[in-house]
């Protein structure tokens, strides 16, 4: 027992020495300062045309003999299934509880230069398509860097496929259902297989069964299936956190002080480390809305459209609906109920003793059913992230065994601990981010035109 609690110990020191070396000033600057630029550089396209992106949305646009596999709402709730999810409800607990209420704020700066990154991101996904050994036609960074920057950066691709391979793994999803299962359901029942380990053991085989029932039907079915469930979780999350908001309304006020205050000064962070609440907030909202990581960009990739810049248009959103709305009721919800002070609690529990004071009797139920609907949606989602890294990496023959490996990974993800969890997808998402960012930033030129000839024939044609 003693080397075990030893190896575990040596784990979670590795990796969250990884984890902050990757998320260094250089990733921030990278991150942040490439959004701001997108932002400017696009003159402000993402906030200009949102009634035009909703329109895509809709189906207005939609072609079923365009190339790609799914069309526009289901590419959006695909990549919604992947960012919509445990970092909407487990992600802002951690922010808060490691970097205090101002962590939301920077939660709030990296979304809104994230909807222009987004935009580059995706309009490139779809304008550098590639196709793979079964002339299937992909999009993501890896094919944006081959047939956009060339065969001389195909390094930059291979390092976003392998960090992808491992990034992409659910394991923290796995880890936070199987931690509100027992806390709520087993302790509770006083149910137990026999211990602690075989309990979670038990989750996590019986959730990889669900998982491996949809993600072997591929990128269709993912996207019918989430094409469901995204609306269905978010309306019904949404709705539960805007009931206790309601109940504390006239607070409001002061906790988006407290957000504001806390933002500049850190001192909800122990010594006042003002640079921690920083790094806090952009490291979970990029876990959160996955703006300029490049997961995002493989969902869009795989649209249903011949223009890029729709496709660019609809991603854009994603920030603002994960980030902007969902994960600020999470955050709201848990300042009103005081529970993020004084509590060693982190996580989703930290997130369900929120709800159940704010919703006596039914905030409990709803959190168990929506995190059991947002974990599951985004396991379904990030599978196919992964077998895309192994079909560029190896193969299309390869992607059947990446879905087994993902499959045991959700076991995995059930038995380890959340500071492990974290930190290693943490710095696995940063190595993704910086082929994602570099290409962009490398290819932005090529978007503006695009975009700019795309808003000229609109506007020709009178449909803005």
């Amino acid at each position: 027992m003693p080397e075990t609690v030893n190896i575990l110990q040596m784990l979670e020191t590795w990796s969250a020495g990884f984890a902050d070396f990757m998320w260094g000033t250089p990733l921030l600057v990278l991150l942040l300062g490439g959004g701001l630029f997108f932002t400017i550089y696009s003159r402000f396209i993402p906030f200009r045309y949102l009634g035009h992106a909703l329109q895509i949305v809709r189906g207005k646009f939609d072609d079923p003999d365009e190339p790609g596999q799914i069309n526009h709402f289901q590419a959006l709730s695909s990549a919604l299934a992947s960012t919509v999810g445990m970092g909407n409800i487990s992600g802002v607990a951690v922010a808060i509880h490691t970097g205090g209420p101002g962590a939301l704020f920077w939660m709030w700066i990296s979304a809104i230069v994230g909807m222009a990154t987004k935009f580059f991101t995706c309009t490139l996904s779809i304008m550098y398509r590639g196709k793979d050994d079964q002339g299937e036609i992909q999009g993501g960074p890896m094919y944006v860097v081959m047939e956009g920057m060339g065969r001389r950066f195909k390094p930059l691709a291979v390092l976003f496929s392998v960090a992808g391979l491992f990034g992409c793994l659910t394991l923290f999803q796995s880890n936070q259902l199987t931690q509100i299962i027992v806390d709520e359901i087993f302790i509770p029942g006083n149910i137990s297989i026999g211990s602690l380990f075989w309990d979670k053991f038990i989750i996590g085989v019986i959730t990889a069964v669900l998982v491996a029932a949809v993600i072997f039907g591929g990128i269709r079915r993912i996207g019918y299936v989430a094409a469901r469930m995204v609306p269905m979780m978010v309306t019904l999350y949404l709705l539960a956190g805007i009931v206790v908001l309601l109940r504390n309304f006239s607070d409001l006020p002061g906790y988006f002080s407290l957000i504001v205050r806390d933002a500049f000064t850190g001192d909800a962070v122990l010594g006042g480390a003002l640079g921690t609440v920083i790094i806090t907030g952009i490291r979970r909202a990029a876990f959160s809305n996955e703006a300029g990581i490049g997961t995002e960009a493989m969902a869009h990739g795989a649209a249903k459209t011949s223009e890029p810049v729709r496709e660019g248009m609809v991603a854009m959103m994603g920030p603002l609906i994960d980030t902007i709305f969902v994960c600020s009721i999470t955050a709201l919800v848990i300042l009103s109920a005081g529970v993020w002070q004084g509590s060693e609690a982190n996580g989703v529990t930290l997130t369900t003793q929120a709800f159940s004071l704010g919703l006596p009797v039914v905030g409990r139920y709803i959190l168990i059913f929506s995190v059991f609907v947002f974990s599951l949606s985004t396991m379904i989602g990030y599978s196919y992230y992964g077998a895309k890294c192994t079909s560029f990496l190896f193969g299309t023959r390869y992607k059947v065994t990446y879905r087994q490996v993902y499959v045991l990974a959700i076991i995995l993800g059930a038995l380890v601990s959340l500071d492990v969890v974290i930190n290693f997808l943490d710095g696995m998402f940063a190595l993704m981010a910086i082929p994602t960012m570099v290409s962009a930033l490398f290819l932005s030129p090529k978007v503006m035109k695009e975009t700019k000839n795309y808003f000229h024939r609109m506007k020709q044609s009178g449909l803005t």
